[in-house]
């Protein structure tokens, strides 16, 4: 049995927690912000057409802004209240329920790689602590050799930057590009966010 979540222990100590999260997306959509970072630079490392996952996808804020741009994308998430939002508000790709600790697509009838995985919004902080090293050993089993994983989480959240990068080296992942922010600033030791462009070794 794989360790419960934090997100979903979040869920399970305050059932309108799902809620409240997909309401602040769609109020911040509503408002006019501009929700696509993450997505523009996926966007501008990927051939046209390319396969995409979206982990922990949430309500579908990100895979849905790379649909529209042309990708084949598929959207994994923990929890069912947030797939059930993606699937009203962005139709049109495939959206999932599944714990990123046990992910194992081509068991579901998915079985070409990915170009790319996209990991935005502190995903891998919102992870069981025992199960990070084993996600990301999953990305690399699910990317296609050479592809990259595009990994985004702020520091201060339980999750050291430095353990994150030993366990990447252990899932065969290596850092290609790191970043401070989704808008190309270079990462420092003193960042207090990373994003890591990996790629499948």
């Amino acid at each position: 049995m794989v360790e419960q979540s934090i997100w979903m222990q979040k869920v399970t100590a305050d059932p309108g927690h799902s809620s409240w999260y997909i309401e602040r997306f769609r109020s911040m959509a509503r408002a006019g912000d501009d929700l696509a970072g993450e997505a523009r630079l996926v966007d501008a490392m990927v051939p046209r057409h390319a396969r995409i996952l979206d982990a922990g996808c949430g309500p579908g804020r990100v895979g849905s802004q790379l649909a529209e741009a042309g990708h084949d994308v598929v959207g994994v998430d923990v929890d069912p209240a947030l797939i059930e939002a993606a699937e009203q508000d962005h139709p049109g790709p495939l959206w999932m329920v599944g714990d990123l600790a046990e992910l194992d697509l081509p068991a579901q009838g998915i079985t070409t790689p990915f170009d790319a995985i996209v990991c935005a919004g502190n995903v891998m902080t919102f992870l069981a602590p025992s199960t990070r090293g084993e996600v990301l050993k999953r990305f690399r089993a699910h990317l296609a050799p050479g592809s990259r994983a595009v990994i985004g989480f702020a520091a201060g959240r339980g999750y050291e930057f430095s353990a994150f990068f030993e366990h990447a080296a252990a899932a065969a992942l290596e850092p290609d590009l790191l970043l401070s922010t989704w808008d190309l600033r270079p990462y420092t030791d003193d960042s207090n966010f990373l994003v890591a462009v990996l790629r499948a070794a």
